[in-house]
């Protein structure tokens, strides 16, 4: 009987070894894994990213693959890493620094990978569902840590209520999660299902009440009310919209005179551009506003190609002025905390035409209506503002919230035009 039982057993497992529908699941396990872990860890996430890759391969139908690779929503990307490497060549930095700078760019592979593998799986919801719930769980720890900084694994003081990583991509998450709950939420008012509508607006708020009193990047301040204006053109009439407009002012005056956290936050702004702009300080406005005027500078070098991958620390030690009256002159840095700018200086006006062939391309991939559009929209959205002040197509965790982000939604809307595709053949 045993080894009846084993031998059944050996059988169940080679069959599951053998069935391609056996290794999607497996793929879409180690995706909503890679989900899940992203808010919390690097490593896992880049460790469950590279196994759903790896179990791709055994079913993979190479020519069809191939053929979706020709998609401009695949090419535009790909053009980009390619264009990473050629740039390369002409390059004056060390080789070391020309394959450090390649390595950002090398993330947007995996979106075609993502955008074919969702097209066919339909378990796409659940990889969101999956990063919603863990940012959850993390808003609850940022809580705590708030109240027992002894929790936190950081150990910068100054990044209050951060129990991983840094407020900026906490603020990133918790942002796009919020913003996103506004599609369902009205969708569940519409559909008369208030329990569950009340459940997703209490874990919104809770989102938005953590930034208020705990921690927010600037960044996101400024990203959320466009955000919110986009869902507004888009989901919602003109009354509506004067309404919600008017509740969601109420709050902000409520929660800028409740929280000083959000009024010193806010108040930054002008604080670190007057000693700038006087004192030659090194503030966070005052040095992007330095770096974004050096690579300008950089950029009408050599404007159609560019300096080359990996150049631009090269560029900005070669202009530092160390010693000066103006201490934010004096700093070196690799990144000038700007994407059009970062792919200016290294590619010229080639990259930034592909860099925005990207955006512009997955914007039109979602103009339709439902659940993964909305999403997929946001996720764009939020990358081409957030990437004004930082480069975050180019930064591990932006990006990869980025590439998961379309990749996923990309599928799912790509999946649901299908059938739409086979009935219009039908028709005609």
């Amino acid at each position: 009987m045993t080894a009846l039982a084993r031998e059944t057993t050996g059988e169940m497992m080679l069959r599951r070894l053998r069935s391609p529908a056996a290794w999607r699941e497996t793929v879409d396990i180690f995706a909503i894994l890679t989900a899940a872990s992203l808010p919390w860890s690097t490593s896992l996430a880049g460790i469950f990213n590279v196994l759903m890759l790896l179990c791709m391969v055994p079913f993979l139908d190479v020519r069809t693959f191939l053929q979706s690779l020709k998609r401009p929503i695949c090419l535009a990307p790909i053009a980009l890493v390619l264009l990473a490497l050629v740039g390369t060549l002409w390059s004056d930095a060390a080789w070391g620094a020309r394959l450090h700078a390649v390595n950002p760019t090398m993330k947007l592979l995996v979106l075609p990978v993502l955008l074919y593998h969702f097209e066919r799986s339909p378990r796409g919801r659940w990889i969101f569902v999956a990063f919603l719930v863990s940012c959850a769980l993390l808003s609850v720890m940022s809580w705590l840590v708030a109240f027992y900084p002894n929790l936190a694994l950081k150990t910068d003081p100054a990044e209050r209520g951060i129990f991983v990583k840094n407020y900026i991509d906490q603020s990133q998450e918790f942002a796009l999660c919020a913003v996103a709950l506004a599609y369902p939420i009205v969708m569940l008012l519409r559909e008369k299902r208030y329990w569950l509508a009340g459940l997703l607006t209490a874990l919104a708020l809770g989102f938005f009440v953590n930034m208020t009193f705990v921690v927010v990047s600037r960044t996101a301040l400024v990203t959320i009310p466009i955000m919110f204006g986009v869902f507004a053109l888009l989901h919602l009439k003109g009354r509506s919209i004067a309404l919600i407009s008017a509740g969601l002012l109420a709050v902000a005056v409520l929660a800028w005179q409740a929280s000083p956290y959000l009024r010193h936050t806010a108040e930054r702004f002008s604080d670190d551009y007057t000693r700038y702009v006087e004192k030659g300080e090194p503030t966070s406005l005052g040095l992007r506003l330095e770096f974004w005027r050096k690579s300008l500078g950089f950029f009408a070098e050599a404007p159609i190609k560019g300096h080359g991958t990996g150049s631009t620390r090269g560029l900005f030690e070669r202009v530092a002025t160390p010693g000066g009256l103006y201490q934010a002159s004096a700093e070196v840095i690799g990144n000038p905390h700007n994407q059009t700018l970062n792919v200016a200086v290294q590619w010229g006006l080639i990259g930034i035409a592909v860099l925005y062939a990207i955006w512009i391309l997955h914007l039109r991939l979602f103009r339709g209506d439902g659940l993964a559009n909305w999403i997929g929209l946001l996720v764009v959205v939020q990358n081409v503002f957030t990437s004004l002040f930082n480069s975050h197509l180019f930064d591990f965790h932006e990006g990869w919230m980025y590439v998961i982000g379309v990749g996923v939604a990309g599928g799912m809307v790509l999946r649901a035009q299908q059938p739409q595709a086979k009935m219009g053949e039908a028709g005609s």
